[in-house]
């Protein structure tokens, strides 16, 4: 009887967390979206609908870092494995760019994969630049929207240093996005 009870109240519990999530991520609520699929992560990792959807929201949230579990994850079928590759890249992009800003590794004779995604997108402006002396920030425009810039800068706080990305939409600041 025990054993009936807890099946059913998993089924109420997280029977809808995926519902929620969705509904969330539809709404644009990314950061609620990505919090739920956290919280109820261990209770769906053989789901790979549901850890889409949970790296996802966490991308537009900016919860890189809640990228890897899904990533590893990801790999029982061909839409599964193309997410895990690109959550992958954008991954490899952050850490190498904040590599280049922190210890001025140069970037501009490797070549990458891209994606869609802002970081991604600062990456590939960043490397065009070549080697070349730091700067305090960097203003790069977006090469498929003239009105979109994006300006890139390190943050020092008190345990580590941040990689900031703005951006600016007719010169109006729209967001901040914030990576370590």
């Amino acid at each position: 009887m025990k054993i009936i009870i807890a099946i059913f109240l998993a089924i109420v519990l997280y029977g809808d967390v995926k519902e929620d999530m969705l509904k969330h991520y539809k709404n644009n609520n990314y950061e609620e979206a990505c919090n739920l699929g956290h919280y109820n992560l261990n209770a769906n990792k053989s789901d790979e609908n549901y850890l889409s959807l949970y790296a996802f929201s966490c991308l537009k949230s900016d919860y890189l870092t809640r990228l890897l579990t899904p990533m590893s994850l990801l790999k029982r079928t061909p839409e599964s494995r193309a997410n895990s590759a690109y959550f992958s890249t954008i991954i490899m992009q952050k850490k190498l760019l904040y590599h280049a800003l922190i210890d001025g590794k140069d970037l501009s004779m490797l070549n990458f994969p891209t994606t869609d995604y802002v970081l991604s997108k600062v990456f590939d402006l960043y490397v065009k630049l070549a080697k070349h002396k730091a700067r305090a920030f960097y203003m790069f425009e977006d090469p498929d929207d003239k009105r979109l810039t994006y300006k890139l800068y390190l943050k020092k706080g008190d345990k580590f240093t941040k990689m900031i990305i703005e951006e600016y939409y007719d010169k109006i600041y729209v967001k901040n996005h914030a990576y370590w």
